[in-house]
C-alpha cells in the first residue's frame, strides 16, 4: 500500500536541510536539498499538493525520514479523553482507533493525523492547552 506526502512536508524538510547544510557558494544546494527539490518539482508540475512516496528516489526519501525524525512523534498532551470513552479525544484530536494503532502507524500515516488534526484545529492542543504542545 502505498502513502503520500504532502507538499507542506516536503517544504518543511527542504527548509530544514538547508539550515542544516547551507549552501558554501549560495548557489549549489545539499545532495538532501536537491533530492528533496527535485520531488518538489514533480508536485509544481502536476499542480498536485501531494506527492505519492513511491515517486521518491531512495536519497529523497531519506531526506525526509531525517527531517521527520526531528518532529514531535505524538500529538498527545496528556488529557486522553478516549479513556473516558469520547470516540475523539479532546486533547490531541485523534480518535480512539488513532490512538490506539499510533504505535504501529508509519511515518506518513503519523504525519496524515497530524495534518488532520493541525487542519480541524479543535483539539485543546491548540487552544485551550498549547502550551502542552510546544513542550519536548
Amino acid at each position: 500500500m502505498s502513502s503520500t506526502i504532502l507538499v507542506t512536508d516536503l517544504e518543511a524538510a527542504i527548509n530544514w536541510w538547508r539550515d542544516r547544510s547551507p549552501s558554501p557558494d549560495g548557489i549549489s544546494a545539499a545532495p538532501e536539498v536537491r533530492a528533496l527539490a527535485e520531488a518538489y518539482a514533480l508536485l509544481a508540475l502536476s499542480r498536485a499538493t501531494e506527492l505519492d512516496t513511491d515517486a521518491l528516489k531512495p536519497q529523497a526519501l531519506d531526506a525526509w525520514l531525517a527531517w521527520y525524525a526531528t518532529t514531535p512523534d505524538s500529538p498527545c498532551i496528556a488529557i486522553c479523553s478516549t479513556a473516558q470513552g469520547d470516540p475523539i479525544c479532546k486533547g490531541c484530536g485523534r480518535s480512539f482507533d488513532e490512538v490506539q494503532q499510533w504505535p504501529g502507524l508509519d511515518p506518513f500515516e503519523k504525519r496524515a493525523v497530524w495534518h488532520r488534526i493541525t487542519f480541524e484545529g479543535t483539539a485543546w492542543r491548540f487552544n485551550r492547552y498549547a502550551e502542552r504542545g510546544t513542550k519536548p
